[in-house]
Parts: structure tokens; C-alpha cells; sequence
């Protein structure tokens, strides 16, 4: 299968966890004087936001009705480095603030963010923050450092292209999220992981069930197992509604041998499901997402409670492109403007 194309342009720490957890971050930062923010909704429709735009969250969230975005993405400037960027812009750390503004926002209007780390290009050029960075400590205080500049209570993991393959940064992403779970438990906050992970239409392919192996071996909690359900770049799949379902039940019947501790109830709660609306990035022109295709997901995440529907990208809900393909700013079929998020967007509630 081609993989999915989310892309941008462009010290013993458990025994210091109990130690000092009244007192200061474990990972290197000032103890949060909060428990944290507000939990996501544990049925939430989040579309993923191009944060590389000029584009405001509040805005987008008060247009298209979608109040929880998915903020792509979170990525170190050159490969070796540990220090997280937005895009991999070296100007844009989380000291200097970006977004943050733009957020209490979208909060007064009800919404949060949902920061994902990794995506496509970060991916296939090892600026992914665990691909890039051979420290885990530093890989956790990263993590830490966007918890508590943004107060979110979800972190997105996009795991594709090369990330796949990369034994060593995929041990260390599994090591650094314990810890930083194991910081989130021990400072009261509320904090879920999502795995963003791309799929067939028969479920998750050998290196992404891998990939969920070596998180369960480091007793690292995934909350969501987010599948990407577009650029299946196999010549045969066209009906991506039904593609779309076919691969959450598969990979249901996968959670189901990875957790065998877990009910069948549990185990859709566990998962998240995306699409790429409109026309995806096969040139083919064959992959085509559909309203109607995204109105049979909804009716079946509804149905079986699965956590997460989202789709690529937010700023793509509009038909200004018709037979466009994989563009970034439409979604390259005829619709109406924000069509896909008014539809999708009653999927969120407690």
C-alpha cells in the first residue's frame, strides 16, 4: 500500500516521577499550578488544521461549525535536533507562543486543539521529534513542553512513511510517552494519546501493528488508534465509504488480539477513523470521498461508539477545484463550502 500523505510544504525518570512530583516537572519543566485542561469530548469529530496557513482557528471553527482541530504539525527544524517546531519552522517553538492567542479563542467559543506531532514530510525526513532526537528524556520534555504551553489534554502521534520502519525512533516514541503519562498521572492532569496510522482496506498493515506492539511492550497507554482510511494506492479500491468502514472492522478484530483484555465495547471506544475529503492524492482520480461517503461513516461510528472521526484538511472543505487532486486548499469535487465539516460536526458530544 502507498502510504497516507497527511504533508506540510515545506536519569532514572520513574523514581523521579514519585520523588518530586509535588515539587517540580520530572522532565525539566515548572510543576503546572492547574490539573490541566478541559478533557476532549469522548465522541469528537477533529479535522485536521494546516497550521503553516495564515488561517485563525477561531475563524474556521465559527465557520465551519468544527470547534476541535487537529493542529498539523509538530516537527524539529534539521534531522538530529530535539527541539519541537510548528513545521518545522526554527522560529516557531514553543517559547515563542504561536497559536497560543488564536486558542483561548477558540476556547471562548467552546473548541480546543488536538497537536499532532509528525505527518508525511516530517516522516520521510526524520524530523519527526522521536526519528530525529536520540534522547528520551528530551523526546518526553518536548511532549511535556506543548502539554503545558497549550494546556491540551490530547496529543497526536502521525506515524507513516519512514517513521514506520524506524525501530530505534519508534522504542524511543513508545519510551517517551510513558513518561510523559507517567508525569501527566503524577501532576493530576488529564492527558490521551491518539495514533495516527495508516491502513488498507483490510486493516492495519504488518509495521503499523508493530508500531502498537512495541508501545503495548513499554506499558505505553494508546487511547485512540486513529486509521487513515484514503491513498490506498491499489488501483481497485473506489468505493471509500464502504472502504472506510471495512477497515475500522478489521482493524477492530487487530485491537481485539492486542488488547485481549478489553471488550468489544472498549475496543471501538479505542478507535479513530480519518478520510481525505474529496479526491486524495492518488493520480488516479479513482479514490474520491464523497458526502455520502462520509454520511455512512458517521452513521457508523455513531452506531459501534467509536472516539475520533476526522478528516484531511479543514481548510480542503470547499469545491473551488473540481478533478484537483490532493490539493491542500480543496477538496477538488463539487460541494458547497465547509459541507463535510456542517455534516461531521454532529458527531461530537459527551
Amino acid at each position: 500500500m502507498h502510504g497516507p500523505r497527511l504533508r506540510v510544504p515545506i536519569a532514572v525518570m520513574a523514581t523521579l516521577l514519585l520523588m518530586t512530583a509535588s515539587l517540580s516537572s520530572p522532565l525539566g519543566g515548572a510543576a503546572s499550578s492547574t490539573a490541566g485542561g478541559k478533557p476532549i469530548p469522548e465522541h469528537v469529530f477533529a479535522p485536521y488544521f494546516e497550521a503553516w496557513t495564515s488561517d485563525q482557528m477561531a475563524t474556521v471553527a465559527e465557520a465551519s461549525g468544527a470547534r476541535y482541530l487537529t493542529m498539523a504539525f509538530l516537527q524539529t527544524a534539521t534531522t538530529g535536533s530535539c527541539t519541537i517546531t510548528w513545521n518545522g519552522d526554527p522560529s516557531a517553538t514553543m517559547s515563542a507562543g504561536l497559536f497560543v492567542g488564536d486558542l483561548a479563542n477558540l476556547r471562548k467559543i467552546g473548541g480546543d486543539m488536538i497537536p499532532s506531532f509528525g505527518g508525511y514530510t516530517a516522516d520521510d525526513t526524520a524530523t519527526e521529534i522521536a526519528d530525529s532526537c536520540t534522547s528520551v528524556a528530551e523526546i518526553a520534555a518536548a511532549y511535556e513542553s506543548v502539554v503545558e504551553r497549550y494546556n491540551v489534554t490530547r496529543l497526536d502521534m502521525d506515524i507513516e512513511d519512514n517513521s514506520l520502519s524506524n525501530a530505534a525512533g519508534i522504542d524511543r516514541r513508545s519510551k517517551a510517552i510513558k513518561m510523559i503519562e507517567d508525569w501527566a498521572k503524577s501532576h493530576c492532569r488529564h492527558l490521551q494519546i491518539s495514533y495516527t496510522l495508516p491502513t488498507g482496506p483490510d486493516g492495519l498493515e504488518s509495521n503499523a501493528i508493530a508500531v502498537l506492539q512495541n508501545a503495548i511492550a513499554n506499558h505505553t497507554r494508546v487511547d485512540v488508534v486513529n486509521i487513515m482510511t484514503f491513498d490506498y494506492w491499489d488501483g481497485i479500491t473506489t468505493d471509500m465509504g464502504g472502504a472506510a468502514i471495512g477497515a475500522a472492522k478489521a482493524v477492530h478484530q487487530q485491537l481485539a488480539s492486542l488488547y485481549p483484555a478489553k471488550s468489544s465495547g472498549q475496543l471501538w471506544a479505542m478507535e479513530g477513523n480519518t478520510i481525505m475529503i474529496g479526491i486524495d492524492d492518488y493520480p488516479g482520480l479513482t479514490e474520491v470521498t464523497k458526502l455520502s461517503d462520509a454520511d455512512r461513516l458517521l452513521d457508523f461510528a455513531r452506531s459501534h461508539g467509536i472516539s475520533t472521526l476526522s478528516f484531511w484538511a479543514i481548510q480542503r472543505d470547499n469545491g473551488a477545484c473540481p478533478g484537483t487532486n490532493g490539493a491542500d486548499d480543496c477538496s477538488g469535487i463539487a460541494q458547497k463550502t465547509w459541507a463535510f465539516s456542517h455534516m461531521l460536526k454532529r458527531f461530537t458530544h459527551d
